[in-house]
């Protein structure tokens, strides 16, 4: 004859583990601008058609980023795609004090998404 099973007397406990965040850092930091020198570079000299390039990738039309405040949507969207930690705040902060850093950011994103 089989020994009945023993009573649970302990419930399981989360202390000690950690779960994973469902959100991401972004690869490389608003200010890298060195971890690709093509990118970096048609940031600083031709940022009308990294942004456009930026649109096309992100699956708009190239003329998008020249909306107002779409450039802003569109980081926010890349954000929430790729579950990028953030806020539309910090968006609108990183384009309106950097846009051609942002848009370089939002540019290597989207090189290497995975």
């Amino acid at each position: 004859m089989a020994s009945p099973p023993c009573p649970v007397v302990t419930q399981p406990s989360a202390i000690g583990r950690c779960c994973p965040s469902p959100y991401r850092a972004w690869k490389t930091d608003l200010l890298d601008c060195c971890a690709d020198k093509r990118i970096c570079i048609c940031g600083i000299l031709l940022p009308c058609l990294l942004a456009c390039k930026v649109g096309v990738e992100y699956g708009e039309c190239c003329c998008v980023p020249f909306l107002p405040g779409a450039l802003v949507a569109m980081r926010t969207g890349l954000r929430e795609q790729l579950r990028i930690k953030g806020c539309v705040c910090c968006d609108w902060v990183a384009f309106c004090c950097c846009c051609p850093c942002a848009l370089c950011q939002m540019a290597r994103e989207l090189k290497s998404p995975c």
